[in-house]
């Protein structure tokens, strides 16, 4: 079988957490295939190079540069639409995956299609109104015109039939995994965590947030809470995430904090200093109300961190009982929380710690990738 993997829509660095379903699902699934299946990759001019590189080790993986660029969206989806399906039944694809949210309206093989979230739905503030429409068109059609509807929560899942983008058995849950490497402390002497904490300006101790700065993940609201408890606590706070359409709030919220050293904004970070901030926190904190997954809140519970989020969206789903919650992101509640969590005693403290790692290790890419891999096959076969 020959299994086309439409990557057209990876821009590196810039699609946050799709960018790591992606590649840690393709890893796992090249690892998973059985003898005979061929992964068919359908690249762009930004990502060719980073995906042969990922994937070097693998045998029956072929690869098919498409010549577009996904960061000039509009022609990356005519070429979606034009160039993709003729390219899939050139390289003989028995079935094709699409995993950022849009497929192809007409293809010559079965097709499956990924929808992460519906984002745009519930926080309509996060995209101009024009880019709502064009991609709840294309979304729409993805989801009308492909045999299998795959989804990464089972919000997510709930969140496609309520909305009416496809029918109930036609939607499946196939949830996401956490990276090896941040369960536990790196092979890494001390002195080299804290050589990459001095780089970073980072001081401990510290709070932690892994967030762009959309409207819905209250990054505004979680510096307003930090701001109340100027005084009370010693940390700083550091916020990991590019500036997107709630910088406004960010920057007003920011201004309440008399130090402003304080608050320490970092981006574009590698994935070894990523994992030191995870693993050197004293409390990871994620205000967001609404997410397909929520992969921070278990990257920080594998990395043995205590984690605080808002009980929303499928946030419960990924935290389950190891993590904190608040029922709404307000400065109060947050403020309160963090204080709570930061006041565990050491046994109580490793507890959770113990209870996180247990949870987080029930999430594996091998088990997103098997999921994945079987829906394919079915929809393959059943053409």
């Amino acid at each position: 079988m020959r299994i086309g993997i439409n990557t057209l829509f990876l821009v590196p660095g810039d699609v946050g957490g799709t960018e790591v379903y992606l590649r840690e699902t393709l890893k796992a699934m090249a690892a998973l295939r059985s003898s005979g299946e061929t992964l068919v990759l359908f690249t762009n001019r930004e990502n060719d190079r980073l995906l042969r590189a990922d994937l070097a080790a693998f045998p029956q993986i072929e690869f098919h540069p498409i010549p577009c660029r996904a960061a000039a969206r509009p022609l990356r989806i005519l070429a979606e639409q034009f160039l993709l399906p003729f390219a899939a039944r050139t390289a003989r694809t028995d079935v094709l995956w699409s995993p950022g949210y849009t497929a192809p309206a007409v293809c010559f093989s079965p097709q499956a299609v990924t929808v992460c979230d519906l984002q745009y739905k519930s926080h309509p503030e996060d995209m101009r109104w024009m880019e709502r429409l064009a991609l709840d068109a294309l979304v729409r059609t993805a989801c009308r015109r492909c045999q299998a509807v795959l989804t990464i929560s089972e919000f997510s899942r709930q969140e496609v039939i309520r909305h009416g983008f496809a029918a109930a058995d036609k939607v499946h849950a196939t949830l996401l995994g956490v990276s090896h490497d941040f369960a536990g402390k790196q092979q890494r002497e001390p002195e080299e965590t804290e050589q990459i904490l001095r780089r970073l300006h980072v001081r401990r101790p510290f709070l932690l947030c892994v967030a762009h700065s959309y409207p819905h993940k209250n990054v505004d609201k979680l510096v307003a809470a930090f701001a109340l408890l100027q005084g009370e606590l010693p940390h700083q706070l550091v916020l990991v995430g590019k500036g997107r359409r709630g910088e406004a709030a960010l920057n007003k919220s920011l201004l309440q904090i008399r130090q402003p050293e304080q608050a320490l904004r970092l981006s574009g970070l590698t994935e070894q200093e990523l994992r030191t901030l995870y693993q050197s926190a004293d409390l990871f904190v994620l205000p967001s109300t609404y997410e397909g997954f929520g992969l921070p809140v278990l990257e920080a519970l594998s990395a043995g961190l205590t984690a605080l989020t808002v009980r929303a969206a499928s946030l419960p789903e990924v935290g389950g009982e190891a993590a904190f919650y608040v029922q709404a992101p307000e400065p109060e509640l947050l403020a309160a929380k963090i204080k709570e969590a930061l006041r565990l005693s050491a046994a109580e403290r490793r507890q959770r710690t113990e209870q996180g790692k247990a949870w987080a290790g029930a999430f594996t890419w091998e088990r997103t990738a098997a999921q994945t891999l079987r829906i394919l096959r079915n929809i393959a076969e059943e053409r």
